[in-house]
């Protein structure tokens, strides 16, 4: 069972069409027209220059020379070695050139023929962020606009470079120095702007915030939070005040949540934003909001006029909010025949296990059904397009067992949508969770100081019995059902992408990355990355040849899984990060790599000490786990603190956790943390290695994080 943050801790039948929208009518003719068109959801799929490809976020490439009858010619053209740091990210391709963002939004530019890399840009935003290094792990994409290439920083600036030569063109802090937000979701671009959100409301008073800029020039344009705030300061809108009805107590001390920190889509047929809001701050609605009122614009998608940032329409997915169910992950656009009418939609798999349909005209629900196993809620009613909340869901009674779980039921890692097969293909978590806040009232609920994550309930995240916990899963979202799915064998499974030729492709935690049928789910194609793969593949075309383009490597919210991945020898110092580029043909090959087992350091002075060892367990589950892993065994987002000797040695643990001579390399600075806290991290982890010399089952570790 994997307890990541214990309660002790933080007291605290019609066929779709295809297409959805093309370029609005009204946007600047500005740069060069081809790969201006590149941004349309109807063009030819020769540049993946956003996220998702496309505004529409469909993850789909169009080009069918890589297709379901000769992907078993497909083969390696080319790979690049990357230094440490966050591989789980999405690369973009315009004009012959990948660009992508990788450890702390260091940015390199790769050609796509040769593999030969052309410049790279270091932002050193480990060293800017201070205490903000604690939440988020680097960079998960970047956008492209008029020969310009966009990334965000942790640290809250928006730096535009030039696609020749690397160089900043324009910068803009979206955010003040001492807030406690930060920035690990890529920007988008659409109609001459650039808009990015923030994260943070997991681990201090956060309002939910996103900005819009002049992409050519870095000039903001407009700004639109998600949550009120304080009254006695008047609301900066209509929108705000309506929303302040929904919210009880003084929750604008809490700072209330909401955050955009992944996903946005540009809906360029009606001019308009879709934000996917995030959950609230702190989690626990009887805390944030004195447990009355549904707090909008949690968990919703709001569609706000593209030109002014003004409020048009929402949609809460969640009302009240309770369980980290935010409603972040990706959206796709799509024209769908339903009940043989024409219906411009907006489609999402959140967190909550339920796949909705909207109409995104009016935000009105057309159809939500459960995707996964679904305890948390009986259903969606769609006369009032609320949930049917299970009995004591909100653990209002004591200890509540659902699924599923605040990893959700689909986390960042995007789906795709075929227009082509008219299928969302959705990389599913079925997992359970337990929810318990017996002993935390607002009175006694504090956050935890310095971005400490701090939700104000206790839970304990498992398979709940269960060998099946992730599922490759290709959902009709017309009949609401799944056409087929496919089991794999670990929860955390990569991105999704769709293409032209019927295929689909995805990567995973036991470094297959793989081809599929986009009809049948068979596996037609699968390459042995010799690392995990989390992030979404791309798929461009240059020069008359189609290529597939996917960053492998472990990183973000997967090192916390370090108990499930041991038996795919991941860790942070072992395992490759690469580039990994894919043409019809290719025999390009990757040199062996010996297997990974992990060996605890020596440490000949240890004492056991279980009273101290809890008290340095219990700091290790709010401030350490998220990146080094539940019971200190890595995933491969940061090390496995069970095997380097910084523990066994105070004055180097010190300086390390202390006095931050890593940070550079990522690793937060805990300035605050005095020699009793030290010690009793210390002795947490010193334990850990003992454990593991004496050969202990690594896999039951978590048992020790109660």
């Amino acid at each position: 069972m994997i307890r990541p943050f214990s309660r002790v801790a933080l007291a605290l039948g019609p066929i779709a069409l295809a297409g959805c929208g093309t370029q609005s009518a009204d946007a600047p003719a500005i740069g060069n027209a081809t790969w201006l068109a590149q941004l349309s959801d109807d063009s030819d799929g020769d540049d993946w220059p956003a996220f998702g490809r496309t505004y529409g976020e469909q993850h789909f490439s169009p080009l069918t020379k890589i297709n379901a009858d000769n992907v078993d010619q497909l083969g390696l053209a080319w790979y690049v070695d990357l230094p440490a740091g966050n591989p789980a990210t999405g690369p973009i391709e315009v004009d012959g050139t990948i660009y992508l963002a990788t450890g702390y939004s260091v940015i390199r530019a790769i050609d796509v023929e040769t593999g030969k890399e052309k410049w790279t840009y270091d932002p050193k935003a480990p060293e800017a962020s201070g205490i903000k290094l604690r939440q988020g792990w680097g960079s998960r994409g970047i956008a492209y606009w008029n020969h310009k290439v966009i990334t965000a920083t942790q640290d809250g600036r928006l730096i535009a470079l030039d696609e020749k030569s690397g160089q900043p063109v324009w910068t803009a802090q979206t955010f003040g120095k001492d807030e406690l937000r930060f920035i690990s979701g890529p920007p988008r671009v659409f109609d001459g702007k650039v808009m990015i959100g923030s994260g943070g409301s997991d681990s201090g008073p956060v309002r939910g915030l996103v900005r819009t800029y002049d992409a050519d020039t870095g000039k903001m344009l407009w700004e639109f939070y998600t949550v009120p705030g304080n009254p006695a300061d008047g609301f900066e809108n209509e929108a705000m005040a309506m929303a302040a009805k929904t919210w009880a107590g003084e929750w604008w001390k809490y700072g209330g949540g909401g955050s955009v920190w992944n996903a946005m889509t540009y809906d360029a047929a009606n001019d308009q934003i879709l934000l996917g809001t995030g959950n609230g701050a702190p989690w626990n609605h009887k805390i944030r909001s004195a447990g009355k009122g549904d707090n909008l614009f949690l968990c919703s998608i709001v569609a706000l006029d593209a030109k002014t940032g003004a409020y048009k329409w929402h949609y809460q997915i969640n009302p009240g909010e309770s369980w980290d169910f935010n409603a972040s992950m990706d959206m796709e656009l799509a024209d769908l025949t339903i009940e043989g009418q024409p219906r411009q939609v907006v489609m999402t798999a959140p967190k909550n296990g339920f796949y909705y349909v909207i109409d995104r005209k009016t935000g009105k629900l057309i159809s939500a059904k459960p995707f996964v196993d679904v305890t948390w809620a009986t259903g969606i009613d769609l006369a009032t397009s609320r949930p049917i909340e299970a009995e004591n869901v909100r653990y209002e009674d004591g200890p509540t067992t659902f699924r599923p779980t605040p990893l959700g039921a689909h986390s960042w890692m995007p789906m795709a949508y075929s227009p082509q097969t008219g299928l969302a293909y959705i990389p599913a978590i079925d997992l359970e969770v337990t929810f318990d806040d017996s002993g935390i009232t607002p009175e006694n609920f504090k956050w935890n100081p310095k971005m400490g994550l701090t939700p104000g309930v206790g839970y304990s995240i498992g398979n709940g019995g269960r060998e099946q916990t992730g599922w490759l899963v290709a959902w009709d979202p017309v009949k609401q059902e799944a056409r087929w799915k496919l089991p794999m064998e670990a929860h955390l499974n990569g991105g999704i992408m769709a293409t032209g030729g019927n295929l689909i492709f995805q990567g995973r935690p036991d470094s297959g990355f793989s081809a599929y049928d986009a009809r049948d789910g068979k596996r037609l194609w699968n390459f042995d990355a010799g690392a995990g793969v989390v992030a979404p593949p791309i798929s461009y075309r240059h020069n008359g040849r189609q290529y597939v383009t996917v960053v492998a490597g472990i990183g973000t919210s997967a090192g916390l899984f370090g108990p499930m991945f041991t038996k795919y020898g991941i860790d942070y110092r072992h395992q490759k990060r690469r580039v990994l580029t894919f043409m019809l043909g290719g025999k390009a090959t990757l040199p062996k790599q010996e297997p990974y087992k992990p060996v605890a350091f020596d440490d000949p002075d240890y004492k056991a000490n279980p009273a101290l060892a809890a008290k340095g367990e219990a700091l290790f589950n709010g401030r350490c786990a998220v990146c080094h892993g539940t019971g200190a065994i890595g995933g491969g987002t940061a090390p496995d603190l069970r095997t380097p000797g910084a523990a066994a040695d105070a004055q180097a643990f010190a300086s390390v956790v202390r006095d931050g001579v890593l940070v550079p390399a990522g690793m937060p600075q805990f300035g605050e943390f005095g020699e009793e806290q030290l010690g009793a991290l210390r002795q947490y982890i010193r334990a850990r290695a003992a454990e593991l010399r004496s050969g202990r089952n690594e896999s039951a570790a978590g048992s020790t994080n109660k």
